[in-house]
């Protein structure tokens, strides 16, 4: 690509993806038409959809689905291990041997407002909407708003409905 991307030759680029300068990609699968930012890294095992924006800042771990015509704000981060532990308990340092990837799955059409903390083993619905600087922790249904730590419901939204500016 160029000197200021990092794209592993196991990345899968559809036709048509908008890759920034700063970027780290390895071992992923991006869907035709999707804009990556900068300062961007999306892990092995993970796959982003057609139609999406992932904006700069945000970390794609591996175990993380997200389908088609989702939004990531900047700054997002997924996280796949909801017990983290630097060392093994003989003391070394773990190894994939060490531990299992949690999936997160983020359904068609939802959005991820900036600085939000999406954990592991949940799902965000289609169309669903997480505020800014949310911590997810749940699942979130469909059509629904959440926000907040931990986020929670806040109301329904019609799929078809565009928010105010």
């Amino acid at each position: 690509m160029n000197e200021f991307c990092s794209i592993a030759p196991d990345v899968k680029l559809a036709e048509g993806v908008k890759l920034s300068k700063f970027i780290n990609l390895y071992g992923c699968q991006i869907g035709e038409n999707t804009k990556i930012g900068a300062f961007v890294e999306i892990q092995k095992n993970a796959t982003v959809g057609k139609n999406c924006k992932v904006s700069s800042h945000s970390f794609i771990c591996e175990g993380v689905t997200i389908e088609d015509n989702v939004f990531i704000g900047h700054g997002v981060t997924f996280i796949n291990d909801s017990y983290p532990r630097a060392t093994a308990p003989g003391g070394q340092l773990q190894t994939e041997q060490d531990w299992k990837v949690e999936q997160t799955l983020v359904k068609k059409g939802a959005s991820i407002g900036s600085g939000a903390t999406i954990l592991s083993n949940v799902v965000i619905g289609e169309n669903a909407i997480v505020g800014a600087g949310s911590v997810v922790t749940h699942e979130v249904p469909p059509n629904t708003i959440v926000a907040g730590n931990p986020a929670k419901v806040l109301r329904s939204v019609n799929p078809n409905e565009r928010m105010a500016p």
